[in-house]
């Protein structure tokens, strides 16, 4: 498939900019796979929608403030670092700005001058290798201090509060970008569902920054997929084995949450077994899914892997027209924007 055959029309007007207050109150496109047949909903309406047995699987990676404004210790000039992974401990993968005139040695000072990075490497792609010092017992007290959170590009407004890009479930701190689907979620709507006997799992994915990485690429099958890391508990592994021999439906809350399921199960001959590690998954039309039987997720930038995985989940034409649909009816699309069920 080529990359175009994922292109769609989207007014600028229907990019959220902030989100639905309160959260459960997004719209809802319910979307059958194999009919793809369309249903106007609410989100807060998804416990009408399940079935008792069902499996939600959420991923509760928690997102870092980690968009850092300082100074080069040598100039005075203003720069900015954006953490992406760390590799050691307190040596991090980063985004730089300016780029260029961040060379190896150069030191960076952030805040009241506790926290200094010191630019290690220079990467092929651009980022940085960096290490981090400070006078706390962890980096992530003087990320509360000092950093932002990393918005995507698309979303030019400021939040007033940094836990509106956070899940109700959010704990694992790893995160560049929030699992956006989750965003939806409250804690009230979790209990009602869980009184209707729909249980809730977690895994772990830290979502990277290359979530939004443009496909640059023609042709689909010769992109270069990000890697991530995620993680599975015995627990969750146990939840889904369960709900598998009952009958009921796994149903992954956002992409991460499905590509972490699917990269544990290809590992393992369809099986979900407790693990971690890294993958770097890339799930496009003709892929055979092993493991979700449903799909919660928002709507997605034109030409993305994410658009791609929908499509290989619930059919091209089906996703290509949904879309058109949602255009059409106004819907609110991206991080901030309204959500997806696909059953």
């Amino acid at each position: 498939m080529l990359k175009h055959d994922f292109w769609y029309d989207l007014p600028k007007e229907l990019i959220a900019q902030e989100p639905c207050l309160p959260r459960d109150a997004a719209r809802l496109l319910c979307l059958g796979r194999q009919d793809g047949s369309i249903r106007h909903q609410i989100f807060n309406q998804l416990p009408s929608l399940l079935y008792p047995g069902d499996l939600l699987v959420v991923n509760n990676s928690k997102v870092l403030p980690a968009r850092l404004i300082g100074h080069k210790a040598e100039t005075g000039a203003v720069c900015e670092l954006l953490l992406l992974r760390e590799e050691r401990k307190d040596e991090w993968e980063c985004l730089a700005r300016p780029g260029k005139k961040l060379k190896p040695g150069i030191q960076v000072i952030f805040g009241d001058g506790t926290l200094v990075a010191t630019i290690l490497e220079t990467r092929a792609d651009g980022n940085k290798l960096v290490r981090f010092s400070y006078d706390t017992d962890t980096l992530y007290e003087k990320l509360d201090a000092f950093g932002k959170m990393p918005l995507p590009p698309y979303i030019t407004k400021q939040l007033e509060d940094g836990s509106q890009y956070q899940t109700v479930y959010a704990k694992e701190l790893g995160s560049a970008a929030a699992p956006t689907a989750g965003l939806h979620f409250t804690p009230e709507l979790m209990d009602q569902l869980r009184e209707k006997g729909i249980e809730f799992a977690e895994v772990t994915l830290h979502v990277g920054l290359g979530t939004f990485r443009p496909v640059k690429e023609e042709k689909v099958e010769d992109h270069e997929m990000h890697t991530e890391w995620y993680s599975i508990s015995q627990e969750t592994a146990d939840a889904i084995r369960r709900t598998k021999e009952r009958g009921g439906r796994v149903i992954a809350v956002g992409t991460t949450s499905c590509r972490t399921l699917e990269a544990a199960a290809g590992a393992h001959d369809g099986e979900i077994c407790a693990c971690s590690g890294d993958t770097n998954i890339f799930i496009y039309p003709g892929y055979t899914f092993r493991c979700i039987d449903g799909l919660i997720t928002n709507f997605h930038l034109p030409e993305s892997t994410l658009i791609m995985l929908v499509s290989a989940f619930c059919g091209y034409e089906n996703t290509m027209h949904a879309y058109q649909v949602a255009v059409q009816e106004k819907y609110r699309f991206f991080s901030f924007g309204d959500a997806m069920l696909i059953l």
